[in-house]
């Protein structure tokens, strides 16, 4: 081969590796938020980013508001400082909590912030934010835009008929009993539930991943298996229901009416539709003030929010739990051995709203617990938000 055509193949090879090079870089330019987003939740959990990125989950996912609207900020009163036991300031450490607020009678008598965290960091609530749903379904009932809870879910979300939730009632899916077949291991890179992040990551769709689920294991109502999917049902239904997105519904019906500190966010999927499941983030503060609003039936500043006969029902153990497990309501749970009146909202990684109406006390915490999981650690928490309960 003559030296002209050699220099005619290496000119013409390098121009392909410039078009092939600059093809990348566009490519990559185009999908960079993607990339970005998809990179973030591979070390969501990391030991030397979950405390930032609790705190800042805008940095990773697609978000929307939730208007806290123009009214004032609602009172929550300071009272008399309480002194925590010593075993709570060595389960505060133990826990990675980034922040604990205690109410008494509605007033603050505990408050602090750790891990370099602050009192206006918008925080994640993960499966906290199901009980603002189950919040937000009462009051549709009550107005008659969700005719029944005994209604099947494809009612109102149609997209879901000859699928795994055929033949599932709201109240089915209220109670973690949808009997649909989902992988919630948070520890396994395949598992349903962190394909579902990746595709919100990614921005793909909530809805078809879930109306393309098929497969269950027992009939609707019989077993408790707890699915986080199934929130997700549930906001499918409400929107088919009202025809509006759930973070417009939970500003008009909760947030605004509460007079929020700050406004809330939701994480969304590629359509702006919210991630209910787990994807709202708001200050511990305001945390409190749903939490009393709770202990109070439903009642802030003098108006009935969520319906008192909701607050009730929702928090009874109706669920069909074993009878080693934590008992379940309607989005809320109910530690083993409670009296009347004990309830939280809890989320994975050490999320808590516990309340505790006999007493008048609410306690929020917000941790990035990444042991979260093994034995004993839920029924320690438990113990702890007893323990402050009672020394009050």
């Amino acid at each position: 081969m003559g030296g002209n055509s050699v220099r005619k193949i290496l000119k013409w090879g390098a121009r392909i590796v410039l078009v092939l090079v600059l093809a990348a870089i566009a490519v990559g330019l185009w999908k960079r938020e993607e990339i970005v987003r998809l990179l973030a939740v591979n070390s969501l959990f990391s030991e030397e980013k979950i405390v930032g990125n609790f705190s800042h989950m805008d940095a990773a996912f697609l978000t929307t508001p939730v208007s806290r609207g123009n009214g004032a900020t609602s009172p929550l009163p300071y009272g008399t400082e309480f002194t925590l036991p010593a075993t709570v300031e060595d389960w505060i450490e133990m826990r990675d909590v980034t922040s604990l607020i205690v109410l008494k009678d509605g007033q603050i008598v505990y408050e602090n912030y750790f891990l370099g965290t602050t009192a206006a960091d918008k925080r994640i609530s993960w499966s906290v934010a199901k009980s603002y749903l189950s919040a937000l379904i009462g009051i549709l009932l009550e107005e008659g835009k969700i005719t029944s809870i005994d209604d099947p879910v494809t009612q109102y979300a149609t997209a879901l008929r000859d699928g795994a939730y055929e033949g599932a009632t709201i109240r089915n899916v209220l109670n973690m009993a949808s009997g649909v077949t989902f992988n919630e291991e948070y520890l396994d890179y395949d598992s349903d539930i962190n394909r579902m992040g990746r595709i919100l990551a990614l921005g793909g769709k909530m809805d078809d991943f879930t109306a393309n689920l098929t497969e269950t294991f027992v009939e609707p109502g019989t077993d408790w298996q707890y699915v986080s999917i199934d929130t997700h049902v549930l906001s499918m239904v409400v929107r088919g229901a009202t025809g509006r997105s759930i973070p417009d519904l939970l500003s008009e019906k909760v947030i605004s009416p509460m007079g929020l500190e700050h406004e809330p966010y939701y994480l969304v999927d590629g359509t702006g539709t919210a991630f209910v499941l787990g994807g709202l983030n708001i200050t511990t503060r305001d945390y409190a003030r749903f939490g009393q609003m709770y202990l109070q039936e439903g009642r802030w500043n003098g108006k009935q929010i969520v319906p008192a006969d909701w607050v009730a029902a929702s928090t009874k153990p109706t669920a069909p739990t074993g009878a080693d497990e934590t008992l379940y309501g309607y989005h809320w749970w109910i530690p083993q051995g409670s009296e009347d009146g004990q309830f939280m909202a809890r989320g994975i990684y050490g999320q808590y709203i516990y309340i505790d109406q006999q007493n008048g006390v609410v306690i929020v915490t917000t941790a990035a617990d990444r042991k979260f999981r093994e034995a004993g650690v839920a029924d320690r928490n438990v113990e702890i938000f007893r323990l402050i309960s009672n020394a009050l």
